[in-house]
Protein backbone atom coordinates (compact mmCIF):
# COMPACT_ATOMS: atom_id res chain seq x y z
CA UNK A 1 0.00 0.00 0.00
CA UNK A 2 1.51 3.53 -0.96
CA UNK A 3 1.91 5.99 1.75
CA UNK A 4 -0.72 8.79 1.77
CA UNK A 5 0.16 12.52 0.24
CA UNK A 6 2.24 14.58 2.67
CA UNK A 7 -0.07 17.09 2.20
CA UNK A 8 -3.61 14.83 3.27
CA UNK A 9 -5.05 15.93 6.17
CA UNK A 10 -5.03 13.39 8.98
CA UNK A 11 -8.44 11.32 9.88
CA UNK A 12 -10.95 12.60 12.20
CA UNK A 13 -11.05 11.37 15.45
CA UNK A 14 -14.29 11.40 17.91
CA UNK A 15 -12.64 14.38 19.92
CA UNK A 16 -12.24 16.56 16.57
CA UNK A 17 -16.08 16.29 15.41
CA UNK A 18 -18.36 18.53 17.09
CA UNK A 19 -21.73 17.18 18.76
CA UNK A 20 -24.61 18.80 16.57
CA UNK A 21 -26.70 20.68 19.50
CA UNK A 22 -30.56 19.76 20.23
CA UNK A 23 -31.44 23.00 17.71
CA UNK A 24 -29.03 21.60 14.41
CA UNK A 25 -30.82 18.44 14.83
CA UNK A 26 -33.78 19.51 14.80
CA UNK A 27 -33.13 21.73 11.83
CA UNK A 28 -31.65 18.78 9.81
CA UNK A 29 -34.73 17.02 10.51
CA UNK A 30 -37.24 19.57 9.30
CA UNK A 31 -35.06 20.04 6.04
CA UNK A 32 -35.11 16.31 5.51
CA UNK A 33 -38.36 16.25 6.37
CA UNK A 34 -39.13 18.66 3.27
CA UNK A 35 -37.07 17.13 0.89
CA UNK A 36 -38.67 13.92 1.29
CA UNK A 37 -42.18 15.35 1.00
CA UNK A 38 -41.39 17.22 -1.82
CA UNK A 39 -40.11 14.08 -3.64
CA UNK A 40 -43.36 11.78 -2.58
CA UNK A 41 -45.26 14.95 -3.58
CA UNK A 42 -44.09 14.43 -7.16
CA UNK A 43 -43.80 11.05 -7.11
CA UNK A 44 -47.63 10.94 -6.27
CA UNK A 45 -48.27 13.46 -9.25
CA UNK A 46 -46.84 11.02 -11.72
CA UNK A 47 -47.88 7.75 -10.45
CA UNK A 48 -51.61 8.82 -9.58
CA UNK A 49 -51.65 9.59 -13.46
CA UNK A 50 -50.49 6.03 -14.45
CA UNK A 51 -46.87 6.51 -13.46
CA UNK A 52 -44.09 6.52 -16.55
CA UNK A 53 -43.23 10.52 -16.42
CA UNK A 54 -46.45 11.07 -17.39
CA UNK A 55 -46.77 14.90 -18.99
CA UNK A 56 -50.05 17.01 -18.97
CA UNK A 57 -51.87 16.94 -22.16
CA UNK A 58 -54.90 18.73 -23.30
CA UNK A 59 -55.24 16.86 -26.47
CA UNK A 60 -58.54 15.54 -27.74
CA UNK A 61 -59.76 12.24 -27.31
CA UNK A 62 -57.54 9.34 -28.98
CA UNK A 63 -59.89 6.26 -30.17
CA UNK A 64 -58.02 3.37 -32.00
CA UNK A 65 -60.90 1.49 -34.39
CA UNK A 66 -59.65 -0.68 -36.29
CA UNK A 67 -62.81 -1.91 -37.26
CA UNK A 68 -63.70 -2.44 -41.10
CA UNK A 69 -65.81 0.02 -42.01
CA UNK A 70 -67.79 -1.85 -44.73
CA UNK A 71 -70.64 -4.17 -43.86
CA UNK A 72 -69.93 -7.94 -44.72
CA UNK A 73 -73.74 -9.45 -45.42
CA UNK A 74 -72.49 -12.62 -46.90
CA UNK A 75 -71.18 -14.27 -44.04
CA UNK A 76 -71.46 -14.51 -40.02
CA UNK A 77 -70.97 -11.73 -37.79
CA UNK A 78 -70.44 -14.26 -34.97
CA UNK A 79 -68.91 -17.73 -35.57
CA UNK A 80 -68.44 -20.32 -32.63
CA UNK A 81 -66.07 -23.50 -33.45
CA UNK A 82 -66.52 -26.29 -31.62
CA UNK A 83 -64.80 -29.92 -31.68
CA UNK A 84 -67.32 -32.23 -32.70
CA UNK A 85 -68.67 -34.81 -30.06
CA UNK A 86 -66.91 -38.07 -29.94
CA UNK A 87 -68.73 -41.23 -31.79
CA UNK A 88 -69.23 -44.36 -29.28
CA UNK A 89 -66.31 -45.99 -28.29
CA UNK A 90 -64.20 -43.65 -29.22
CA UNK A 91 -61.97 -43.52 -26.18
CA UNK A 92 -59.11 -41.50 -27.61
CA UNK A 93 -57.94 -38.92 -24.67
CA UNK A 94 -57.46 -36.36 -27.93
CA UNK A 95 -60.60 -34.20 -29.26
CA UNK A 96 -61.46 -34.16 -32.33
CA UNK A 97 -59.76 -30.64 -33.73
CA UNK A 98 -57.15 -28.96 -33.15
CA UNK A 99 -57.32 -25.53 -31.70
CA UNK A 100 -55.58 -24.71 -35.54
CA UNK A 101 -58.59 -26.24 -36.86
CA UNK A 102 -61.07 -24.45 -34.61
CA UNK A 103 -59.60 -20.84 -35.07
CA UNK A 104 -59.69 -21.19 -39.03
CA UNK A 105 -63.30 -22.61 -39.15
CA UNK A 106 -64.59 -19.55 -37.15
CA UNK A 107 -62.38 -17.08 -39.35
CA UNK A 108 -63.28 -18.60 -42.26
CA UNK A 109 -66.82 -18.89 -40.78
CA UNK A 110 -66.41 -14.54 -40.82
CA UNK A 111 -65.20 -14.68 -44.10
CA UNK A 112 -61.54 -15.41 -43.95
CA UNK A 113 -58.17 -13.92 -42.55
CA UNK A 114 -58.18 -11.92 -45.83
CA UNK A 115 -61.22 -10.11 -45.20
CA UNK A 116 -59.31 -8.29 -41.77
CA UNK A 117 -56.09 -8.25 -43.15
CA UNK A 118 -54.63 -6.80 -46.27
CA UNK A 119 -51.35 -7.25 -47.88
CA UNK A 120 -48.46 -5.49 -46.41
CA UNK A 121 -49.85 -4.50 -42.93
CA UNK A 122 -48.14 -4.63 -39.88
CA UNK A 123 -50.67 -6.76 -37.45
CA UNK A 124 -50.18 -6.46 -33.56
CA UNK A 125 -51.67 -9.92 -32.12
CA UNK A 126 -52.88 -9.17 -28.41
CA UNK A 127 -52.98 -12.24 -26.58
CA UNK A 128 -53.59 -12.56 -22.76
CA UNK A 129 -49.83 -13.48 -21.19
CA UNK A 130 -50.50 -11.62 -17.90
CA UNK A 131 -49.48 -14.54 -15.49
CA UNK A 132 -46.32 -16.84 -15.11
CA UNK A 133 -48.61 -20.16 -15.85
CA UNK A 134 -48.36 -23.10 -18.07
CA UNK A 135 -51.16 -23.64 -20.63
CA UNK A 136 -52.78 -26.41 -18.56
CA UNK A 137 -53.42 -24.03 -16.07
CA UNK A 138 -55.80 -21.93 -18.80
CA UNK A 139 -54.68 -18.29 -17.10
CA UNK A 140 -53.59 -17.31 -20.19
CA UNK A 141 -54.36 -17.55 -24.31
CA UNK A 142 -53.41 -21.05 -25.25
CA UNK A 143 -50.01 -20.90 -27.81
CA UNK A 144 -51.58 -23.02 -30.43
CA UNK A 145 -54.78 -20.38 -30.77
CA UNK A 146 -52.33 -17.71 -30.91
CA UNK A 147 -49.86 -19.48 -33.50
CA UNK A 148 -53.35 -20.15 -35.63
CA UNK A 149 -53.83 -16.44 -35.78
CA UNK A 150 -50.42 -15.76 -36.44
CA UNK A 151 -50.26 -17.88 -39.11
CA UNK A 152 -53.46 -16.80 -40.85
CA UNK A 153 -52.26 -13.26 -40.68
CA UNK A 154 -49.09 -13.98 -42.68
CA UNK A 155 -51.41 -16.17 -44.84
CA UNK A 156 -52.98 -13.23 -45.44
CA UNK A 157 -50.25 -11.13 -46.40
CA UNK A 158 -49.38 -9.58 -43.48
CA UNK A 159 -45.75 -8.09 -44.09
CA UNK A 160 -45.23 -8.35 -40.04
CA UNK A 161 -47.11 -9.74 -37.09
CA UNK A 162 -46.27 -8.72 -33.65
CA UNK A 163 -47.45 -10.44 -30.41
CA UNK A 164 -47.15 -8.62 -27.65
CA UNK A 165 -49.08 -7.70 -24.31
CA UNK A 166 -48.53 -6.13 -20.53
CA UNK A 167 -47.45 -8.57 -17.99
CA UNK A 168 -49.31 -8.56 -14.71
CA UNK A 169 -45.97 -11.32 -13.48
CA UNK A 170 -42.44 -11.29 -14.93
CA UNK A 171 -42.45 -10.25 -18.82
CA UNK A 172 -39.94 -12.72 -19.40
CA UNK A 173 -41.38 -15.26 -17.70
CA UNK A 174 -45.04 -15.14 -18.44
CA UNK A 175 -43.89 -15.19 -22.34
CA UNK A 176 -41.90 -18.05 -21.95
CA UNK A 177 -44.17 -20.41 -19.64
CA UNK A 178 -47.46 -19.65 -21.41
CA UNK A 179 -45.44 -21.06 -24.27
CA UNK A 180 -46.34 -18.26 -26.84
CA UNK A 181 -42.88 -16.81 -26.88
CA UNK A 182 -41.47 -20.11 -28.67
CA UNK A 183 -44.66 -20.50 -30.97
CA UNK A 184 -44.78 -17.10 -32.18
CA UNK A 185 -40.64 -17.01 -32.85
CA UNK A 186 -41.19 -20.34 -34.86
CA UNK A 187 -43.72 -18.56 -37.36
CA UNK A 188 -41.48 -15.42 -37.81
CA UNK A 189 -43.32 -13.54 -35.91
CA UNK A 190 -42.17 -10.37 -33.78
CA UNK A 191 -42.40 -10.72 -29.79
CA UNK A 192 -42.32 -7.50 -28.06
CA UNK A 193 -42.06 -7.32 -23.95
CA UNK A 194 -43.27 -4.34 -22.15
CA UNK A 195 -40.34 -2.24 -21.55
CA UNK A 196 -40.41 1.51 -20.01
CA UNK A 197 -39.44 2.90 -23.27
CA UNK A 198 -42.54 1.74 -25.12
CA UNK A 199 -44.99 3.60 -23.32
CA UNK A 200 -46.07 6.78 -24.05
CA UNK A 201 -48.81 9.47 -22.61
CA UNK A 202 -52.42 9.29 -24.45
CA UNK A 203 -55.08 11.20 -23.62
CA UNK A 204 -57.89 8.42 -23.38
CA UNK A 205 -60.37 10.70 -21.75
CA UNK A 206 -62.66 7.60 -20.26
CA UNK A 207 -64.96 8.35 -17.48
CA UNK A 208 -62.27 6.93 -15.06
CA UNK A 209 -58.86 6.43 -17.37
CA UNK A 210 -58.00 10.56 -18.82
CA UNK A 211 -54.33 10.62 -19.38
CA UNK A 212 -52.33 7.07 -19.00
CA UNK A 213 -49.06 5.67 -20.58
CA UNK A 214 -49.87 3.50 -23.07
CA UNK A 215 -47.64 0.44 -24.68
CA UNK A 216 -47.39 2.09 -28.33
CA UNK A 217 -46.75 -1.68 -29.71
CA UNK A 218 -50.45 -2.28 -29.05
CA UNK A 219 -51.29 1.03 -30.76
CA UNK A 220 -48.99 1.60 -33.69
CA UNK A 221 -50.24 -1.18 -36.36
CA UNK A 222 -52.41 -0.90 -39.32
CA UNK A 223 -54.68 -3.96 -37.91
CA UNK A 224 -55.60 -5.23 -34.38
CA UNK A 225 -56.51 -8.69 -33.18
CA UNK A 226 -57.38 -9.10 -30.07
CA UNK A 227 -56.91 -13.47 -29.09
CA UNK A 228 -58.49 -12.96 -25.48
CA UNK A 229 -58.80 -16.51 -22.98
CA UNK A 230 -62.02 -16.33 -21.33
CA UNK A 231 -61.70 -17.38 -17.69
CA UNK A 232 -63.42 -16.36 -14.26
CA UNK A 233 -62.14 -13.18 -12.51
CA UNK A 234 -62.34 -11.99 -9.24
CA UNK A 235 -63.53 -8.35 -9.70
CA UNK A 236 -64.98 -8.69 -12.62
CA UNK A 237 -66.62 -11.91 -12.62
CA UNK A 238 -65.35 -12.59 -16.06
CA UNK A 239 -62.42 -11.81 -18.10
CA UNK A 240 -62.10 -12.12 -22.71
CA UNK A 241 -61.97 -9.19 -25.07
CA UNK A 242 -62.93 -6.36 -22.75
CA UNK A 243 -61.16 -6.95 -20.09
CA UNK A 244 -57.95 -8.00 -22.33
CA UNK A 245 -57.03 -4.41 -22.91
CA UNK A 246 -55.61 -3.90 -19.53
CA UNK A 247 -52.54 -5.06 -21.27
CA UNK A 248 -52.19 -1.94 -23.34
CA UNK A 249 -51.43 0.26 -19.87
CA UNK A 250 -48.65 1.16 -17.82
CA UNK A 251 -48.75 2.24 -14.68
CA UNK A 252 -50.49 1.33 -11.63
CA UNK A 253 -53.52 -0.46 -13.54
CA UNK A 254 -54.10 -1.73 -9.76
CA UNK A 255 -55.56 1.49 -9.11
CA UNK A 256 -58.28 0.89 -11.82
CA UNK A 257 -60.09 -1.73 -9.91
CA UNK A 258 -61.11 0.19 -7.65
CA UNK A 259 -63.90 0.86 -10.50
CA UNK A 260 -63.35 -2.04 -12.70
CA UNK A 261 -66.06 -1.88 -14.94
CA UNK A 262 -65.65 1.43 -16.08
CA UNK A 263 -62.17 1.22 -16.54
CA UNK A 264 -62.85 -1.75 -18.81
CA UNK A 265 -65.97 -0.05 -20.82
CA UNK A 266 -62.76 3.26 -20.76
CA UNK A 267 -60.28 1.03 -22.41
CA UNK A 268 -62.76 -1.05 -24.65
CA UNK A 269 -63.99 2.52 -26.00
CA UNK A 270 -60.31 3.55 -26.64
CA UNK A 271 -59.67 0.06 -28.17
CA UNK A 272 -61.66 -1.32 -31.10
CA UNK A 273 -60.14 -4.03 -32.47
CA UNK A 274 -60.15 -5.38 -36.30
CA UNK A 275 -60.88 -9.20 -34.98
CA UNK A 276 -61.39 -10.96 -31.88
CA UNK A 277 -60.89 -14.36 -31.38
CA UNK A 278 -61.72 -15.76 -28.15
CA UNK A 279 -59.93 -19.22 -27.11
CA UNK A 280 -61.98 -21.46 -24.82
CA UNK A 281 -59.92 -24.31 -25.43
CA UNK A 282 -59.42 -24.64 -22.35
CA UNK A 283 -61.46 -22.34 -19.56
CA UNK A 284 -60.58 -21.09 -16.22
CA UNK A 285 -63.81 -21.67 -14.35
CA UNK A 286 -62.78 -20.11 -10.84
CA UNK A 287 -60.17 -18.44 -9.15
CA UNK A 288 -59.47 -16.29 -11.68
CA UNK A 289 -57.45 -14.21 -13.43
CA UNK A 290 -54.39 -16.25 -12.00
CA UNK A 291 -55.45 -19.72 -11.24
CA UNK A 292 -52.93 -21.78 -10.60
CA UNK A 293 -54.64 -25.15 -9.85
CA UNK A 294 -55.25 -27.58 -12.73
CA UNK A 295 -58.57 -28.71 -10.87
CA UNK A 296 -59.75 -24.98 -11.86
CA UNK A 297 -59.89 -25.19 -15.58
CA UNK A 298 -62.17 -27.36 -17.95
CA UNK A 299 -61.66 -28.28 -21.36
CA UNK A 300 -64.44 -26.54 -23.33
CA UNK A 301 -62.72 -27.07 -27.31
CA UNK A 302 -64.62 -23.78 -28.19
CA UNK A 303 -63.51 -20.98 -30.21
CA UNK A 304 -65.33 -17.98 -31.10
CA UNK A 305 -64.90 -15.65 -33.24
CA UNK A 306 -66.40 -11.82 -33.74
CA UNK A 307 -65.61 -7.99 -34.49
CA UNK A 308 -68.15 -7.06 -31.84
CA UNK A 309 -66.10 -7.08 -28.37
CA UNK A 310 -69.07 -7.10 -26.27
CA UNK A 311 -71.37 -9.32 -27.80
CA UNK A 312 -68.39 -12.29 -27.56
CA UNK A 313 -67.96 -11.36 -23.84
CA UNK A 314 -71.94 -11.82 -23.60
CA UNK A 315 -71.61 -15.50 -24.86
CA UNK A 316 -67.85 -16.19 -23.50
CA UNK A 317 -69.43 -15.33 -19.71
CA UNK A 318 -71.67 -18.36 -19.72
CA UNK A 319 -69.08 -20.53 -20.36
CA UNK A 320 -68.53 -20.52 -16.77
CA UNK A 321 -71.75 -20.39 -15.78
CA UNK A 322 -71.80 -16.17 -15.62
CA UNK A 323 -74.84 -14.14 -16.55
CA UNK A 324 -74.57 -11.21 -18.96
CA UNK A 325 -76.75 -9.27 -16.86
CA UNK A 326 -74.63 -9.19 -13.92
CA UNK A 327 -71.35 -7.87 -16.14
CA UNK A 328 -71.98 -4.22 -15.61
CA UNK A 329 -69.11 -3.17 -18.08
CA UNK A 330 -70.74 -5.37 -20.74
CA UNK A 331 -74.19 -2.86 -19.96
CA UNK A 332 -71.81 0.21 -21.02
CA UNK A 333 -69.81 -1.01 -23.77
CA UNK A 334 -73.47 -1.90 -25.08
CA UNK A 335 -74.49 2.04 -24.37
CA UNK A 336 -71.91 3.45 -25.54
CA UNK A 337 -72.19 1.79 -29.10
CA UNK A 338 -69.18 -0.36 -29.02
CA UNK A 339 -71.78 -3.52 -29.39
CA UNK A 340 -74.55 -5.66 -28.38
CA UNK A 341 -75.23 -7.87 -25.39
CA UNK A 342 -77.54 -9.65 -27.38
CA UNK A 343 -74.97 -11.67 -29.41
CA UNK A 344 -78.06 -13.99 -30.88
CA UNK A 345 -79.29 -10.81 -32.49
CA UNK A 346 -76.13 -11.33 -34.55
CA UNK A 347 -75.79 -13.46 -37.87
CA UNK A 348 -74.57 -16.45 -36.24
CA UNK A 349 -72.64 -19.39 -37.67
CA UNK A 350 -71.78 -22.53 -35.38
CA UNK A 351 -69.20 -24.79 -37.34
Amino acid sequence: MSPPPKDALPPATPADVARPSRRDVLVRLGASAAVLGAAAAGARALWDKGGFDVVQSSATRQVRDYRLAERDVQHAEFAIARAAPKEAGDDSPHPTATPEDLVRRAVDAMGGMGKFVSRGDVVVVKPNIGWDRMPIHAANTNPDVVAAVIKLAFDAGAKKVVVADGSCNDPNRCFQRSGIWRAAYALGADVVLPQEHRFRTMRLKGDVLDEWPIFTTLVDADKVINVPIAKHHNLAKYTAAMKNWYGVLGGRRNRLHQNIDTSIADLATFMRPTLVVVDAWRVLMRNGPQGGNIDDARDMHTIVASVDQVAVDAYGCTLIGQKRENLEYLAMGEKRGLGTMRWESLRVKEV
